[in-house]
């Protein structure tokens, strides 16, 4: 695996990649923690966007101790962009090797937050499609992660995960069509301006075979017992709270999870980090990874 810098000069980390098993460089970014390191959280986006729609969580945590390892998924933000040769048109296509490429690539990078991290506990913390990556890594590598926090998610399965216009609900003559990402509307403004993001739909960009093969669930005796979040907001169009539930109960029943806590948001939409809520969000987050990870001296 090789890192580097874009800058060519190991000391401008700002934005070090790793070149995938394809031959894509996979852009990623540093966060560290402001006091103490407690833990590592490796940060999973969704579909369409890019690690940097995260800053206020990321400030957040490394605050709190938590380092942050961020990445734009293959096809994703600025890996898109030079994987695709600049063309905004194609962002958000996975390339060669579609679903399984982008998750072996997380993969990689897990591994290598690993090496740079060997002392500190692993948090996987993944919103929307990053957090069914965050599944997939979890069912193949259970002994990789120290805790799993899933956003926005949803059981993957048929009649869970909404397949359909995920802003039917807020359908009106001057709607944006991002209306279901947050209540703060100018979070959906900020999106559809964004020139590192893209509208297109999951199943349109991946494909039949790739949305495909989106489905699945939780493994059977997992055979660790890490402490699961599951955050979603109650307007959330995904899945939302029932299908949230019920993951929350294919890990206890499954996979044999005990430490499983389900936290639904009122009035909150799909992006629940960026909602009018989201202190309270963030805060609920720290709470928990705190009781879990306590402060180092």
């Amino acid at each position: 695996m090789v890192v580097r810098s874009r800058s060519g000069d190991p000391k401008l980390n700002r934005m070090p990649e790793y070149t995938d098993a394809y031959g894509v460089a996979i852009v990623y970014d540093i966060h560290p923690a402001k006091t103490t390191p407690r833990a590592v959280v490796q940060l999973l986006h969704g579909v369409g966007e890019h690690a940097g729609r995260y800053s206020s969580l990321v400030e957040a945590l490394a605050t709190d101790g938590y380092s942050v390892y961020a990445d734009d998924h293959r096809g994703h933000g600025r890996t898109g962009m030079g994987q695709h040769g600049g063309d905004r048109a194609k962002l958000g296509r996975l390339g060669p090797g579609g679903l399984p490429a982008a998750v072996a690539a997380l993969w990689q990078f897990t591994q290598l937050i690993r090496t740079a991290n060997p002392d500190l506990p692993l948090v996987l913390l993944g919103h929307s499609w990053g957090s069914f990556l965050a599944q997939m890594l979890v069912n193949e590598h259970p002994k990789a992660y120290d805790a799993l926090v899933l956003s926005g998610s949803a059981l993957r399965i048929p009649g869970s995960l909404n397949s359909g216009d995920l802003n039917a609900k807020w359908k009106q003559a001057d709607a944006m069509g991002t209306e279901w990402l947050s209540s703060d509307l100018e979070v959906g403004k900020a999106f559809v301006d964004d020139p590192l993001t893209t509208m297109t739909p999951l199943a349109k960009l991946f494909g039949p075979i790739d949305t495909a093969r989106i489905i699945g669930r939780p493994r059977k005796n997992l055979g660790r017992d890490i402490p699961a979040l599951l955050m979603v907001g109650r307007d959330d169009p995904v899945g939302g709270p029932r299908s949230v539930h019920k993951l929350a109960d294919a890990y206890r029943s499954r996979s044999g999870l005990t430490d499983v806590t389900t936290l639904v948001y009122p009035g909150a939409r799909h992006e629940i980090f960026n909602e009018t809520v989201q202190e309270d969000v963030r805060g609920d987050l720290l709470a928990w990874l705190d009781e879990r990870f306590p402060a180092r001296d």
